[in-house]
């Protein structure tokens, strides 16, 4: 007759997400210690570069990263494809997370404070709308710089990342939907 409510155990691949995960737990223990009103959006990788806010005011522009620390796949995918560079898979590309238009981004953060938390409790949202293997984004890549007259390429190296080749991956999403959100494909 016991009942009570814990977080999955989750296993990060890199620093960065071993910090998000050490977010997640201290915002799970002040939830329960302190009372404390608490989102967590899980943000997944952001692809798209405008949103309407930046038609006001150009300093609301995005910048584009495609390095190892801020970049994602998709924009490095990119990079290679306009630089004449073969687009490069690491291993497999079986790999897939979830993705989420940057427009989305900011209407999430919007819903989320629209639909704040009760009193003690600690809401997480998995923020995306889509999921996308590393193979499917190369292809994405491929087709649209071939219809751009770009002649792209697509290899597979030695994957240099400390991750599973393929794997089962079934996210639910649906929180933001169900609050509000219209994703933006």
């Amino acid at each position: 007759g016991r009942s009570d409510k814990f977080l999955y155990p989750r296993q990060a691949g890199s620093l960065y997400h071993t910090t998000k995960i050490m977010d997640t737990d201290l915002l799970w223990f002040y939830t329960r210690v302190w009372d404390l009103r608490v989102t967590d959006l899980m943000q997944g990788p952001v692809y798209g570069m405008f949103t309407n806010e930046m038609s006001v005011d150009e300093k609301l522009s995005t910048h584009f990263s495609y390095d190892e620390l801020f970049g994602t796949v998709l924009n490095r995918f990119i990079v290679q494809a306009v630089s004449g560079n073969p687009i490069t898979i690491y291993g497999k590309g079986g790999q897939t997370r979830g993705y989420i238009n940057i427009i989305d981004t900011v209407n999430c953060i919007r819903i989320a404070i629209e639909n704040p938390a009760e009193q003690g409790q600690m809401k997480i949202y998995n923020q995306f709308t889509e999921t996308f293997s590393v193979n499917s984004l190369a292809q994405i890549v491929k087709n649209t710089g071939d219809g751009l007259g770009l002649d792209v390429n697509i290899i597979n190296i030695d994957n240099p990342r400390k991750e599973m080749e393929e794997h089962y991956y079934n996210p639910v999403h649906t929180g933001l939907i169900d609050i509000g959100l219209e994703p933006t494909y």
